[in-house]
């Protein structure tokens, strides 16, 4: 089977082709990023004759229609966009939509004399050597040999027939021969993928979101441009809320339909705990209904693909935008997201710092949306979503690539009769007393201050409303939320000072704690016998508290007890930094392990 086939076809032909939407752009969560310098150097490169790479289309499967006839798939274009859309621009004068989907002219200036090109500006606007905007040549009706006449009397330039040959030349850009590899729709997208990136110079690569995206795009039967523009368009807003009267302005068509309707409510949302990108989207809403963790079956299936006999029928690629576009809208629906966002909430997830991982929001959300449907308690809901959660932090559940484990769960989940027992027997699995008493402590011997285990431990002492070390009132909950201070419990200069001079050995996370600025600063480089000797004084006196505002023992032990941090810290200095990371490091993973069953 041929991978592909390479054509060349001249821009004035390309540009028609698209016109005649014959070619489909797709627009894959791209507006027109590139800068007008780079659309100046594409039309020179055009004018001297150098090659400008190849443009990349894909074809959609001609589909088995219900009477037994075939329709024509379009070919998608895959790359090439941002080139296809600065030739439209600069030569046709077409406006752009750009990064914040606001509609731009780009304008490109030509030098005659000098044969030279420039992103137009004021002032060679006002410089007659210079023609503005090269748009006007292109112009139907252009006056080939009344432009010449005129520029050069204007400029006082004898030699017209040379003018005359540049202003050709310039005008022979269109005629420009571009290369034009089509794919097969055979083709599965890994090798598509394969083939994109090694042709591809820049090495941008492509992932299964982008194709998906792609198949979504180009489907005017159902929905598919809607369906894409629902996606790109929340996911655009969440990030960029500003934007939103610029996209109301400049696409009435979308703007005027219930679609946008549905996503409104986002540009007013100003919580960044959980900011999806449409690959997020799309892989939340096709897990959720078609209980699949790879997109590439996605793309399959909107390409009307059956599993079975491996043949493309229409009405397959109609059930799957049916159900592709009821898990967006459940994905996007207002009360599903903020519901779920309390729900990770409550699980100390206050803050997005305290989550690396993209992919465990992602199956939470999958995991809330199949409980909903299935019309649980919200009470079951909570819990199962909250301890999934964490259960998913603590065994790096979704780490690396996720999809197969998302199938894996969600197809289990959807089959359990009771979804906590589907918990229980995961928790019995992973998380034996091993795990507690061994694994997690060992886990915690780590000097990366982006741990997930360190952040587990911060979201237990959230959930437990802990205050921050040496702090009477202030939690860490508030600490966090406000960028306080991280401090080293045994201060940094002081184990440096000692000997503990390996960045793995003084940044352990056992040796972190947060803390309010103004105690931090007061601790110095002390080392902890001595500034915890000066917090014992002044909870027996009532002169003024320099390191905190803590006022007897029994609030200073308690305060210990909540910031893991063993008793023993009153009489120990360098000599017993190892001892004290073993200890705390036992004493943190028992936290964490109460926080889990708490929850």
């Amino acid at each position: 089977m041929a991978k592909y086939v390479v054509n060349n076809s001249s821009i004035d032909t390309i540009l028609g082709w698209i016109k005649a939407e014959e070619i489909a752009i797709p627009e894959i969560q791209r507006p027109f990023v590139w800068d007008s310098s780079k659309v100046r150097d594409l039309m020179d490169s055009l004018y001297q004759g150098y090659p400008v790479g190849y443009i990349i289309t894909w074809r959609n499967p001609d589909t088995k229609l219900k009477d037994g006839t075939h329709s024509m798939g379009k070919k998608i274009l895959i790359d090439g966009q941002q080139r296809i859309t600065a030739m439209t621009a600069a030569l046709l004068g077409e406006e752009v939509i750009g990064s914040d989907y606001k509609k731009k002219r780009v304008k490109i200036a030509f030098n005659p004399k000098e044969e030279r090109f420039e992103v137009s500006n004021p002032a060679i606007q006002k410089d007659s050597e210079w023609i503005s905007d090269i748009s006007s040549f292109f112009k139907k009706g252009f006056d080939l040999f009344g432009f010449v006449g005129s520029y050069c009397h204007t400029n006082e330039i004898a030699d017209q027939s040379a003018i005359g040959q540049i202003i050709n030349n310039l005008l022979n850009i269109r005629y420009s021969n571009l290369g034009i590899i089509e794919l097969s729709h055979e083709l599965d997208i890994e090798t598509v993928t394969e083939i994109f990136i090694r042709i591809n110079s820049q090495g941008v690569v492509l992932s299964q979101a982008d194709f998906a995206m792609s198949k979504i795009a180009v489907n005017e039967t159902y929905n598919g441009v809607f369906i894409r523009k629902l996606i790109d368009y929340f996911c655009h807003l969440a990030k960029n809320p500003a934007d939103f009267s610029s996209i109301q302005a400049n696409d009435t068509e979308f703007t005027s339909t219930e679609y946008f309707n549905k996503i409104k409510w986002i540009k007013d949302h100003t919580d960044s705990l959980y900011i999806p990108d449409y690959s997020d989207l799309l892989r939340v809403a096709f897990t959720f209904k078609f209980f699949r963790g790879k997109l590439s079956n996605l793309v399959s299936l909107l390409s009307g693909r059956s599993f079975e006999t491996r043949e493309y029928k229409e009405e397959i690629a109609e059930e799957s935008f049916n159900t592709l576009e009821e898990g967006v809208l459940s994905f996007i629906n207002e009360t599903n997201f903020k519901r779920y966002l309390m729900i990770v909430k409550s699980a100390g997830i206050i803050n997005k710092s305290l989550i690396r991982s993209q992919n465990t929001l992602n199956f939470g959300y999958i995991l809330y949306l199949l409980l909903r449907d299935k019309k649980l308690d919200q009470t079951v809901i909570n819990r199962t979503v909250r301890k999934w959660l964490v259960l998913s932090m603590l065994t790096g559940r979704y780490s690396g690539s996720p999809e197969s484990m998302f199938e894996y769960d969600v197809r289990r989940f959807n089959t359990a009769g009771d979804p906590e027992i589907y918990v229980k027997n995961t928790e019995e699995g992973e998380l034996s007393d091993a795990f507690w008493n061994n694994i997690l402590v060992t886990r915690l011997n780590t000097s990366v201050a982006s741990s997930p285990y360190f952040h587990l431990f911060l979201m237990a002492q959230v959930k437990g409303s802990d205050r921050g070390f040496l702090s009477k009132e202030v939690e860490v909950r508030h600490l966090i939320e406000e960028r306080g201070d991280i401090h080293y419990i045994f201060p940094k200069k002081y184990l440096q000072r000692n000997g503990y001079n390996n960045r793995g050995q003084y940044n352990q996370i056992a040796n972190y704690t947060y803390t309010q600025q103004e105690i931090n600063i007061a601790i110095k480089d002390q080392a902890p016998n001595i500034y915890m000797d000066a917090v014992m004084r002044q909870c027996n006196s009532t002169t003024t508290k320099k390191y905190g505002e803590i006022s007897n023992l029994q609030i200073l032990r308690k305060n210990l007890e909540e910031n893991c941090i063993p008793e023993q810290i009153l009489n120990m200095d360098f000599s017993n930094y190892e001892v004290f990371l073993e200890i705390r490091r036992t004493m943190m993973a028992q936290k964490i392990k109460n926080f889990y069953f708490s929850l």
